[in-house]
């Protein structure tokens, strides 16, 4: 049998294998999040449930057909961290982390697959890598857990359960997960904005891509270094686009519910809806108000930026923010009769262009077969399923209400985009074509009609 697993198993390409690890982590997660010791006495709840509580765990979306607050026992609030785990720092960073305490070595194949599964493009350093990126993000979570914890001691009775909620609170924010235990997500501290200030803060962390958070340390404390340090492309498109979207889209939130939701509320009420409508969106899905107050046009905006997602090497899912980088590059030099980009005294690879408008193209495909089953399967508005796909597709998991009342079929079509988010079109794509085949002729080159 076991033979037989590896004989399959040595089959498989990188992308497949690293696929398989995420279904296996899945598997895992349904039986640790369904133990009875994981549930609160007399809780119930179907295996369609488990499945998508678990892929959203994994898939760190926060999407949730159950209460997690009436479900899970304390130790099931601590499982269920340790699965957020799984899709925060990635499967392989935590594989990684444990091979080596076992003292195994990290072979080319393991190799392969770190990289796909931070996005990176290049073997070398990838261990170093990832070692730097586990101590960044778990130094990031204790951080906001204490500094929460010791805030929460105003909203508390006790110390631990104070505590409890700021361990939680941070790790699902910097994990984008969007999960509580509050029941009511955010909103309860909707003029609180110490406590906003913070999660930003964690989401920002775990959306911006663990390879910014490593260079601005070595920044930080290497700066008095003889050497001048310098920031990778990756870092500087990365930064800019992130800051760019987050920008625009509190901008765009601000006017258009400007004379609506924001009619009768204070310059700074509505400065900080705004700013955290913007930031939850980019993969977070935690809330201070409840979606639903929003008109269209502000829903529409928010699906689109669910759409784009954090950046590449995050916690976050979607297309990805240089992908969006590149397209917006592609087009404004196309349109200026130029065939290649040029970026911070850089020129971006062709194949990079490529891959971006591939993935976009596949992202708007998924996007748009999803959309129609669900039209087709779910008895809600169109806004409704299109805010749920973009949410589950960008693993953001913030909902307009309706993820509970789906059918069996619109929780599937969720699970898959979720499971696509997190993974990665690329991944996604390469998983579905195998191997790379080198054609071995061509014919002659010939233009045809466009646009």
């Amino acid at each position: 049998m076991q033979k037989n697993i590896r004989k399959h198993m040595k089959k498989l390409v990188p992308a497949q294998v690293f696929v398989s690890y995420y279904l296996i982590a899945i598997t895992v997660s349904t039986l640790l999040l369904s133990l009875p010791v994981a549930l609160k006495p007399g809780v119930e709840w179907t295996f369609i449930d488990a499945l998508f509580t678990a892929v959203s765990a994994v898939s760190v979306t926060g999407l949730s057909t159950i209460s997690i607050v009436d479900t899970f026992s304390t130790t099931g609030i601590f499982l269920l961290m340790f699965v957020l785990q799984f899709g925060g720092v990635g499967i392989m960073t935590l594989g990684t982390v444990f091979w080596m305490i076992m003292g195994k070595k990290i072979g080319l194949k393991e190799r392969r697959l770190i990289m796909l599964d931070q996005n990176q493009t290049s073997l070398s350093g990838l261990v170093q890598l990832l070692l730097k990126i586990f101590r960044i993000v778990i130094t990031i979570e204790l951080i906001g857990a204490v500094v929460l914890g010791i805030y929460y001691l105003n909203y508390y009775p006790v110390w631990y359960e104070a505590f409890l909620h700021g361990l939680f609170s941070s790790v699902s924010a910097t994990t984008n997960a969007g999960f509580d235990i509050t029941g009511n997500s955010l909103i309860d501290f909707a003029d609180d904005y110490f406590v906003q200030f913070i999660t930003m803060l964690l989401i920002i962390a775990g959306a911006i891509g663990f390879p910014v958070l490593v260079e601005t340390k070595e920044y930080i404390f290497h700066r008095n270094d003889h050497q001048k340090f310098y920031f990778s492309l990756y870092t500087k498109i990365t930064t800019l686009f992130f800051g760019i979207l987050l920008v625009v889209g509190a901008i765009l939130i601000f006017l258009i519910e400007n004379q609506l939701f924001f009619l009768d509320k204070t310059w700074h009420e509505a400065l900080f809806y705004s700013l955290f409508q913007s930031v939850t969106v980019r993969s977070a899905g935690l809330a201070t108000v409840d979606p639903n107050v929003f008109s269209t046009p502000t829903l529409l905006v928010m699906s689109v930026l669910m759409f784009i997602g954090a950046s590449p090497s995050s916690v976050g899912g979607g297309i990805r923010t240089t992908t969006f980088a590149l397209n917006m590059l592609f087009v404004m030099n196309f349109a200026r009769g130029r065939r290649d980009i040029k970026i911070f005294k850089r020129e971006i690879h062709e194949i990079d262009i490529m891959r971006s408008i591939a993935v976009t193209i596949m992202a708007v495909s998924i996007f748009l077969t999803a959309t129609l089953i669900l039209l087709v399967t779910e008895d809600h508005e169109l806004i409704e399923i299109i805010f749920e796909v973009a949410s589950a597709f960008g693993t953001c998991g913030l909902s307009l209400g309706i993820t509970d009342e789906l059918t069996v079929v619109g929780k599937l079509v969720l699970i898959v985009l979720m499971f696509i988010g997190r993974v990665g079109i690329l991944s996604f794509l390469f998983m579905i074509g195998g191997r790379e085949k080198v054609s071995k002729y061509h014919y002659p080159k010939e233009r045809v009609s466009i646009g």
